[in-house]
């Protein structure tokens, strides 16, 4: 789950980390509130999406004055932003960041995550803040400061002296990055984080280090454990097709291609989609059902499926495991029946009570093609989303 940059900044500054003075809007009436509280004669107004790219994109402004605010809040409220973050529909934009300049002197980088080749959490830092991360990395691999952190003793003095000299910092300047760092580092550790990112972590010219921007990506797979970071999701921002899913427990993840599939067990889910593109043809979906098949979820999941246009045919791969796959049948017949399919469904069971299943398929007087070996059901499928016979 992602943070807006407006509830990043808010841990952020919960946890001791300088950021600008900000306010945030949601109507073009709380302009005025917002800017005298800010009070001064110039405002950074920024965009709130779950998108890099937003300044180039036209969703980041300098404003000298009310009118400009005004200006821009009316143009962007209630509108997506195309970045090179978003697809062509781009994100919906319903909440403006309004904050005081900062004096940059100085542009630097500041990332958490977990490295896997190390198997810790560790610090990314450099002194090329302002660009893409991995455009620096490609091009001056010197520059990043990779810090593994000890996970018995935690962020060492050391490791900041470290990133310190490393980014060039005056020892005056080095203590408001130990701020920052033992900053990051206890979010990412007691939210249950999958990335903290400021980008740029600025200098300003009176030595102070401050967030000028703030990126926080939160493991879904913890979120139980933190209801006050569930409180801030912002689900306009996801997919929406993706969030249904959610609601049966359903692992849905949308593609490009014209085959949809329905699988249960993800490593099954992506042996379906390699063996359905060395045939040549395009999955149009990951889509996990998980163990428990029932007829609900399944139904759920060919609705998902069907939702997409460019969807021409749908493969069905299920193992009978924990699930008798007479029982995944009669799941298949029933949802089949109450979503009136209108594209070709090829379906692969496997597992206990198999030919009881296949044969209830047969029998159910559904256009449903059965087979039983998988390159032979992932061969049907693409031809019949092509045009053939299966």
């Amino acid at each position: 789950m992602n943070l807006h940059e407006y509830q990043a900044k808010q841990v952020f500054a919960d946890y001791g980390i300088p950021v600008p003075e900000n306010r945030t809007i949601t109507s073009v009436d709380q302009i005025a509130q917002a800017v005298e509280e800010l009070g001064g004669s110039e405002w950074m107004v920024k965009a709130q999406v779950h998108a890099g790219g937003r300044g180039k994109a036209g969703g980041v402004i300098k404003a000298n004055s009310v009118d400009e605010i005004r200006a821009f809040a009316q143009k962007m409220l209630g509108t997506h932003l195309v970045t090179f973050q978003t697809d062509a529909k781009g994100q919906p934009v319903n909440t403006l960041l309004i904050e005081v300049p900062s004096t940059i002197s100085r542009e630097l980088y500041m990332g958490v995550l977990v490295d896997r080749a190390s198997r810790r959490v560790t610090i990314m830092a450099s002194e090329a803040g302002g660009m893409n991360i991995e455009e620096v990395a490609a091009s001056e691999p010197k520059k990043i400061i990779t810090l593994p952190i000890d996970p018995v003793n935690g962020l060492m003095p050391n490791q900041v002296r470290e990133a310190g000299f490393g980014m060039h910092l005056s020892p005056a300047q080095q203590k408001g990055l130990m701020k920052v760092m033992q900053g990051v580092y206890r979010i990412f550790m007691e939210k249950d984080a999958s990335q903290v990112e400021i980008n740029p972590l600025v200098v300003t010219e009176d030595d102070q280090i401050v967030a000028l921007d703030a990126k926080i990506s939160l493991d879904d797979n913890a979120l139980f454990r933190h209801k006050d970071m569930q409180d801030l999701r912002d689900a306009s921002q996801e997919d929406e097709k993706e969030n249904k899913a959610k609601e049966f427990e359903l692992n849905y993840v949308p593609l490009d291609g014209d085959i949809g599939c329905m699988v249960n067990g993800a490593g099954l889910a992506m042996a379906t989609m390699d063996i359905i593109k060395n045939h040549g043809g395009d999955p149009a979906n990951f889509l996990d059902v998980g163990g428990g098949v029932t007829r609900e979820r399944v139904a759920e999941a060919l609705k998902l499926i069907l939702s997409d246009p460019n969807v021409k045919a749908i493969l069905i791969n299920i193992f009978g495991g924990i699930v008798r796959c007479d029982l995944i049948a009669e799941g298949i017949i029933a949802a089949a029946k109450e979503v009136a399919l209108g594209v070709p469904v090829v379906v692969r069971l496997e597992g206990t009570n198999v030919e009881l299943g296949r044969d209830l398929l047969e029998r159910s007087g559904l256009d449903i093609i059965s087979r039983g070996d998988f390159t032979e059901a992932a061969e049907a499928v693409v031809r019949v989303a092509q045009g053939g016979k299966a």
